[in-house]
């Protein structure tokens, strides 16, 4: 019987230091974890992966995060350790929800080992250990270490001092929810996620709160991005207006007529709340403001999770409503896009947008030559502090300047080697830009055309393991594309297909997206809910990700060439599929029916395609 994978995925490993004058190096290498042992293997464009490294699970000691006081030098910046026979492998994560993943995955499977009772909390470098500068290599750990604290597990809360108890512990108000994740920018704030609960420590200012997670590490949050069970004092929110009127909220609303343009506000029913709209969708004649809709949030007692506008989207607090309501229009007629607030002024308002990282100084950007052209305008590429760049232009009119950032966090969020990198946006300059990594032999799409006929099916797999591995890490960060397809994935100069154009893309905090009515989408990338409802999921990207596989099997030919879209519409809806492209193995051919299951959830998950794809590589 074949041990079943548990993870697997692109990380780096830090090589081992057998000299003190050894030199460091930082390698990418494809892991497999499964039920017996962690693998790690070496990915060749065109070629099949060579196992350099695997680790019998039965000998793992110690798996734990690794902290450092010194800047790590790989574009992986969350690293941890694994320590078995009196050896350490170091490895780095993308990002602190990866790394998560793999510590806690770990420790499930080695918890009956015979584990050690110390560890050093650090890495061993230049002939010491950093965490307690011993310079014996097998001398025994400096601090113990607790193997039933899973990473993904929290201590209980400690017992609350009866005599500084509050008004505010009878309210709830003393345990608060993140309603979103929030990143340090200054060494007194404390990192939280969404949906973890916290200790809520000071209140008193306005903007910012101190908060202690259940580790006891005591910190600053923005107060707007946490919030209390029963909380009924919305005043700190920027959407919240109290004691208006359903007329004037209207008028309000409707003042810069933007879509998505809401509030908050006191209903009429005494003790409930309302959620006043505005969208250029016009609604009954007969209202006296056509273009606003009004919502009552309503509240189901006997659930945890009680408050909703759509019935079957339930949330803990008002303010975790509202946040999802932000992203998914889940029922509403568009999504909450402008928080809209009388006569009101923040003293500090909370930018999630990062800009003094993020803004680029648009004296350091020198465009060049033209690259292609999209929906939103030009492709240029470029140089931005002597490095090539490829830089997307905003032609004026098509996007709104708010629809650009929003665009822009999207991207800025995501950090993987098989996802295009976004360096910086300019909105110092018109037009507005997005500078992305430049991919040297450009779309994938044109790359299988201009090479068709001298592709060899080890790099025809390849490439769909690449794409396949960015989409599996969208996943696990609850992201869609929604239009994946070839012509949106780059392939940089050593043959690495990456994915991009993230332009349709967005995020998720359920696993479902409604578009908006007329939206516009790919007919012959899209699945069958897409094309009868326009509802978008992770599984209509499984759909999606079949079609792509079909185009690089068929050497970037179009797919359904013979038909129109309407045919494509009248095939994919009587069950008819793409035919098996002749490069197509049939294992491969079988892979890509799993994705076009005509129920979603009979579709696999990207997880699952990329260990049948990493097998069919005989990796």
């Amino acid at each position: 019987m074949f041990p079943r994978v548990i993870l697997n995925g692109t990380l780096i490993k830090k090589s081992q230091q057998k000299k003190i004058i050894s030199p460091e190096n930082y390698k990418e290498r494809f892991f497999v974890l499964d039920t017996k042992e962690l693998k790690y293997s070496e990915r060749r464009p065109g070629k099949k992966p060579v196992l350099k490294g695997s680790i019998d699970l039965g000998k793992v000691k110690c798996v734990e995060i690794v902290t450092t006081d010194l800047n790590i030098p790989c574009h992986y910046k969350y690293p941890f350790q694994v320590f078995y026979d009196n050896n350490y492998l170091y490895i780095f994560a993308p990002d602190n929800n990866c790394r998560q993943q793999w510590v806690t995955a770990l420790k499930e499977e080695t918890q009956y080992n015979d584990l050690a009772t110390t560890y050093h909390p650090s890495m061993w470098m230049e002939g010491k250990w950093r965490c307690c500068q011993q310079t014996d290599r097998h001398t025994i750990g400096c601090v113990p270490y607790d193997p039933g604290r899973l990473a993904s597990k929290k201590a209980p809360p400690p017992v609350p001092n009866r005599e500084s108890q509050t008004k505010q512990d009878d309210t709830d108000m003393r345990t608060i929810i993140a309603i979103q994740d929030y990143t340090p920018t200054d060494g007194g704030d404390l990192p939280i996620q969404k949906d973890q609960t916290y200790i809520l420590i000071d209140d008193s200012h306005f903007d910012w709160w101190m908060v202690q997670d259940f580790d006891g590490n005591k910190g600053y949050v923005p107060s707007t991005y946490v919030a209390g069970k029963l909380e009924t004092d919305f005043n700190r929110f920027e959407w919240y207006n109290d004691n208006i009127t359903s007329e004037d909220a209207a008028g309000l609303l409707s003042k810069d007529g933007k879509e998505g343009a809401f509030m908050v506000r006191k209903s009429s029913k005494a003790g409930h709340y309302t959620v006043s709209v505005y969208s250029k969708a016009p609604g009954a004649k007969a209202d006296r403001n056509p273009n606003v809709r009004h919502y009552l949030i309503r509240q189901k007692k006997e659930s945890e999770s009680s408050f909703y506008v759509a019935e079957n989207k339930l949330f803990r607090t008002i303010p975790e409503l509202i946040h999802y309501h932000q992203h998914d229009s889940a029922g509403m007629v568009t999504r909450l896009r402008h928080p809209v607030s009388h006569d009101r002024r923040f003293s500090m308002p909370i930018n999630d947008y990062s800009e003094g990282q993020w803004q680029l100084d648009p004296l350091e950007l020198t465009l060049e030559e033209t690259l292609g052209s999209g929906q939103f305008g030009l492709v240029m590429g470029g140089k931005w502090r002597d490095k090539k760049v490829a830089v997307k232009m905003i032609k004026e009119g098509s996007m709104p300047e708010e629809e650009f950032k929003e665009e822009a966090k999207v991207m800025m969020k995501l950090s993987h080697c098989k996802l295009v990198q976004l360096y910086g946006v300019c909105t110092q300059r018109s037009p507005m830009c997005l500078v992305f990594e430049f991919m040297e032999k450009g779309a994938l799409l044109d790359y299988l055309k201009a090479k068709r006929g001298h592709l060899s099916k080890e790099t025809l797999l390849g490439m769909c393991l690449d794409v396949c591995e960015g989409m599996n890490y969208l996943e696990n960060s609850n992201f869609i594309h929604r239009d994946l397809a070839a012509r949106n994935c780059l392939v940089s100069q050593d043959g690495n297909v990456k994915v991009s154009d993230f332009g349709m893309a967005r995020f998720l905090l359920d696993n479902e997206y409604t578009s908006s009515q007329g939206s516009k989408f790919p007919i012959r990338w899209s699945a069958p809910e897409v094309i009868r409802y326009g509802k978008y999921s992770i599984k209509s990207d499984i759909w999606s990700f079949g079609v792509l596989v079909w185009e690089v099997y068929s050497e970037g030919r179009l797919p359904y060439e013979k038909r129109d879209n309407m045919q494509v519409v009248d095939s994919v809806n009587r069950g008819q599929r793409l035919q098996k492209p002749p490069l197509a193995p049939e294992d491969v051919h079988v892979l890509m029916q799993w994705c076009w299951k005509e129920k979603p959830d009979d579709r696999p998950i990207f997880g699952q395609l990329l260990h049948q794809l990493a097998s069919l590589s005989d990796l």
